[in-house]
């Protein structure tokens, strides 16, 4: 997509986030025709939020189980990018107020230990440019979206609609990670579970994919950012105040408050 519009698509979606808008699809005479444009105009929109969220520092990967493709009607993933100030460690407290509609995905995040070649396409191959694994959740803003009628190129454009990360500790000894189950609470008790495998069949899976979309786009993964790889099961939106708790056996648990 030419640049300039672009950039008027990013600047109406900027204002949307400001005002409070339900999400939408783009219309037609944005000229948003392919996955392509919808990075093009991603990448005009991350440039718009940089000076109040910060510099990017990671990557999310949505969209890579095959409960949340059929929940949203989407069959493959899609990425976004995720900015310094949006980067949370266990324990924060999120306000459901400060968002179109919170929702919260349960995930394993991924930190890259150095630079990644585009040839990297197994778990196998990854792994040696991963420094650090841990449990994570997203915090995403889906706006009230109409599940029923998703684009998903007006999806991506958005940012994948992430809007922060809350991470655990990382560890450079991480357990089996297609086998490990997660378990999600609500005040302590279950909200929904899954595995590692669940995530394209492995984690590394989703950092393997969102290399080869960034190197389609002249671009890769580098040493020490963060990929969120993508959730295990359904997104969780909160309705009230609650204490939200996600563990994966073996690798360790996260903690987001909501209020």
């Amino acid at each position: 997509m030419e640049e300039a519009r672009a950039r008027r698509a990013a600047e109406a979606l900027l204002n949307e986030h400001k005002t409070g808008v339900t999400f939408k699809a783009f219309d037609a005479t944005t000229g948003l025709a392919s996955i392509g444009d919808a990075y093009d105009i991603q990448d005009q929109y991350v440039a718009l939020l940089r000076p109040e969220q910060g510099e990017p520092v990671g990557y999310k990967v949505g969209l890579t189980s095959k409960a949340m493709q059929t929940f949203c009607g989407i069959d493959h993933p899609i990425g976004g990018v995720v900015l310094a100030r949006r980067v949370h460690q266990s324990g924060v407290t999120v306000r459901r107020g400060d968002y179109g509609r919170l929702g919260l995905e349960f995930e394993v995040a991924v930190r890259m230990k150095s630079d990644m070649p585009a040839a990297a396409q197994t778990p196998a191959a990854v792994a040696p440019y991963v420094d650090g694994v841990c449990t994570a959740i997203e915090v995403v803003d889906d706006r009230a979206a109409d599940y029923t009628h998703l684009d998903v190129r007006s999806v991506a454009a958005d940012n994948s609609w992430n809007a922060g990360m809350v991470l655990s500790s990382f560890t450079a000894q991480w357990p089996d990670l297609e086998g490990m189950l997660g378990k999600a609470t609500r005040d302590g008790a279950p909200v929904g579970e899954g595995y590692g495998r669940d995530i394209l069949g492995h984690p590394f899976n989703s950092v393997a994919w969102l290399n080869a979309q960034l190197a389609s786009r002249g671009g890769g993964l580098r040493k020490g950012e963060v990929v969120m790889t993508g959730s295990v099961m359904k997104t969780v939106f909160p309705t009230e105040p609650g204490s939200y708790r996600f563990e994966f056996e073996g690798l360790g648990a996260v903690e987001v408050r909501v209020t």
